[in-house]
């Protein structure tokens, strides 16, 4: 679940939404993650990775404080204890419901992902272009030159650098944060984006050009 196209995170929404449940032989499985572990399971995807045809365990979260405490503290990796215990599980929770011919179970990888980060995304994906030129000319500030935006970060464009300095700590930057995001929300269906925890982010043309020769995929490679 990285992207709102993602078909996980599709059919999470869908389940978040009441138009979808859980897959129920997947429910036993979900109920002692929860128990286990304190978190709340929305939902599992089965899928087989090529080449060798090895089984994979997406366990889904709401949010990505549950996702976190799936992670070694020291590496940030996933717990290995933890993917073995769900893995060993699972192989359990299959054979008891005698389901061994529709899922592999050896040596399956387990993964975890979390809904609301993809979902704060899909927020500020929604809001149309158009909207956002609208906000730019509406501002009528000579010195910004773009509003661009990826993956839930939007960055104002100033023409130079010079400019980026003394715009930072300004009365203006907040101002504009706060129309942005007043225009986003009417896009985010679950409630997780608020005014506290967004902000814009400031940068130039001048930067644009000469170091990234003017070129969007290089900017945000």
């Amino acid at each position: 679940m990285i992207t709102p196209f993602d078909e996980t995170y599709l059919e999470t929404k869908r389940i978040l939404l009441g138009q979808a449940s859980l897959k129920p032989e997947f429910a036993p499985l979900a109920g002692w993650i929860d128990t286990t572990f304190g978190v709340r399971t929305l939902n599992i995807v089965y899928d087989t990775i090529e080449p060798g045809k090895r089984p994979r365990l997406e366990i889904c979260f709401e949010f990505e404080t549950a996702k976190a405490a799936f992670r070694d503290p020291v590496t940030a990796l996933y717990d290995r204890e933890k993917q073995k215990a769900i893995a060993e599980k699972f192989k359990e929770s299959i054979r008891e419901q005698n389901l061994s011919e529709l899922y592999l179970t050896e040596g399956v990888w387990v993964i975890f992902g979390a809904f609301e980060p993809v979902a704060k995304i899909e927020a500020f994906n929604n809001l149309p272009e158009q909207q956002v030129a609208e906000l730019n000319r509406s501002l009528g500030n000579p010195d910004l030159w773009e509003i661009s935006r990826y993956n839930g970060t939007v960055t104002f464009f100033l023409y130079t650098d010079r400019q980026v300095k003394q715009y930072e700590p300004s009365a203006t930057k907040k101002q504009w944060a706060d129309r942005y995001f007043d225009l986003v929300k009417p896009h985010d269906t679950f409630g997780y984006l608020s005014r506290d925890a967004f902000d814009i982010c400031l940068d130039s043309k001048e930067n644009f050009d000469k170091n990234y020769s003017s070129n969007w995929y290089y900017y945000y490679k």
